[in-house]
């Protein structure tokens, strides 16, 4: 079955799918994805593609709008290709957080992209720790949400021994997967209350759960400008914690992000590589990359075979 799968990189995640084909022990198939002179997209699929079980690997991370119109022209070429299926895999999905409408008269983003990957010829989805559960059913075909959890569990148990441990949701969304992460590490939760002023600044207004003492963990799906995250460490802290550490699957990191969390007090920020990682923050004192790839090319293993994806998490 291995041979009848062909895994196809875009720019954005180049680094992320030749791992997950040294994990399947699989070639990357060859694709070119190049620019005109007037910055238009194109794609060639250099070998080919009839009748096989076609994976593209491709985050729509910064920037954004590119990066999504290579996916959906590399998806085009699959299905004109003949391609038998058409995996979208994405490890960053873009615009989740415009998933409703929060005013009148604004878009439900995460829809419209939602369809756009379906018409472009995509067959099925296989995502990672969508902001929003709920964009799963924004997708008309079969989708995945795979979940960073085992990854992060494991890298904690590693290197946060001891029964002084505490898991901490930087706000009350994110409760459900700071507590799925608490029970398999058997630790206690507490919540950061905070009350939003203005997109991409935070005010941080109670802890909920006693600290003092405790190793704090951080769980999050997505840290973009830092200014939450920084601010619940320093919350934390200043509260009694021992130590502040943050598990957080994406690493948008936009802006002055890097510096700020480089500033902080925090001891470790732990992302993932589901966003191609930038040269800074690979330099940063207290940034380290764990990578999915072991999980995606499992995920990518059992699509082919037709197992069940969703007993990973069991």
């Amino acid at each position: 079955m291995k041979s009848s799968i062909k895994i196809i990189a875009g720019n954005s995640s180049r680094p992320l799918a030749e791992a997950i084909c040294r994990y399947l022990e699989l070639p990357l198939a060859k694709c070119m994805v190049r620019r005109f002179a007037d910055m238009e997209i194109f794609v060639e699929i250099q070998e080919n593609v009839r009748g096989e079980d076609v994976f593209i690997v491709q985050s729509t991370s910064f920037p954004a709008n590119d990066h999504l119109m290579e996916l959906l022209i590399m998806i085009d070429a699959a299905r004109r290709s003949s391609a038998r299926r058409i995996t979208a895999v994405i490890p960053y999905f873009g615009y989740a957080r415009q998933d409703r409408r929060t005013s009148g008269r604004t878009p439900i983003s995460a829809k419209l992209v939602a369809n756009l990957i379906t018409e472009a010829g995509a067959d099925r989805v296989l995502t990672l720790d969508l902001h929003a559960g709920q964009i799963q059913g924004f997708f008309d075909i079969p989708t995945d949400n795979l979940f960073a959890a085992p990854v992060m569990v494991r890298d904690i148990k590693e290197r946060l021994a001891g029964g002084d441990r505490m898991v901490v949701s930087p706000d009350v969304g994110g409760v459900v997967r700071a507590r799925a992460i608490a029970k398999r590490i058997d630790a206690p939760l507490a919540i950061v209350d905070k009350r939003r002023e203005r997109p991409g600044e935070s005010e941080v207004m109670n802890i909920i759960g006693e600290v003092e003492g405790r190793s704090c963990i951080l769980v999050d799906d997505i840290v973009d400008s830092g200014g939450t995250l920084v601010n619940a460490a320093e919350a934390l802290l200043n509260a009694g914690a021992k130590d502040v550490s943050a598990y957080i699957t994406h690493g948008v990191l936009s802006g002055g992000a890097v510096s700020r969390i480089a500033a902080s007090r925090m001891k470790e920020l732990v992302i993932t590589d589901s966003i191609q990682p930038t040269q800074a923050v690979l330099l940063a004192r207290n940034i380290r990359v764990a990578t999915i790839a072991p999980l995606l090319g499992e995920a990518i293993g059992r699509t082919a075979t037709e197992a069940s994806v969703s007993s990973l998490f069991d």
